[in-house]
């Protein structure tokens, strides 16, 4: 897994001074130039291309829905981005090609569900979602480098347990997100996967110290 210098900064959707916050990290540099900050409005056509690549495919019986499904991803981040719900960001992943030109690579979604979305927990909590890579960059940390982001906003937020969905069947995920420290936290069991074949969901949960230390 190569590095990256990492340049982190977090800003409000809407770009406003008031929100702005600033997290840096740097480690050794591979050739990228990779950044991760807040989305903007001008990222949405990116975010959704990435996001809708990663969940579904442009091939087989499905291939004519693609455009459709990219446009309902669309909309759906963008009203959630546009609302006025406190904690709530959209992360982006930045890389400065070397002509210059910057390209969105990958991103993450980050915001607090509360006790009466999932009653076992009782309580509010970080819940990660849409994490998704640019197929031409997967294998290269951003996907680490984006949860690690979102741990920052996280206890920067005053929260200190994230959690996430990962398939039973996304072994590579799986993998990933064992060794970022996340556990098994709950098995959805559901008899309708069982006879449509699909894969359970997993409910996995990391905790984070007060020093950062997991």
């Amino acid at each position: 897994m190569k590095n990256f210098n990492l340049k982190l900064t977090l800003t409000n959707w809407f770009s406003d001074p008031s929100h702005h916050q600033q997290v840096t990290a740097a480690s050794e540099s591979s050739g990228y130039q990779l950044q991760v900050r807040t989305a903007t409005a001008a990222d949405l056509t990116a975010i959704a291309e990435i996001i809708t690549e990663s969940f579904h495919s442009h091939h087989g019986l499905w291939g004519w829905a693609f455009p459709l499904l990219r446009l309902g991803i669309y909309e759906d981040i963008k009203y959630r981005l546009s609302s006025s719900a406190p904690h709530h960001l959209c992360l982006v992943a930045i890389n400065t090609t070397a002509n210059g030109t910057p390209q969105l690579v990958g991103t993450v979604e980050i915001g607090v569900r509360f006790h009466d979305s999932w009653k076992q927990i009782g309580k509010n909590f970080i819940y990660l979602s849409n994490l998704a890579v640019h197929p031409q960059y997967r294998r290269h940390g951003i996907a680490s480098r984006l949860l690690v982001s979102c741990e920052q906003v996280s206890q920067n937020w005053g929260f200190h347990d994230l959690y996430l969905h990962v398939l039973e069947n996304n072994y590579q995920a799986r993998q990933l997100y064992f060794k970022l420290g996340y556990q098994v936290h709950q098995v959805e069991s559901n008899w309708n996967l069982f006879w449509l074949k699909q894969s359970r969901q997993i409910l996995l949960h990391k905790h984070l110290t007060q020093d950062g230390i997991f």
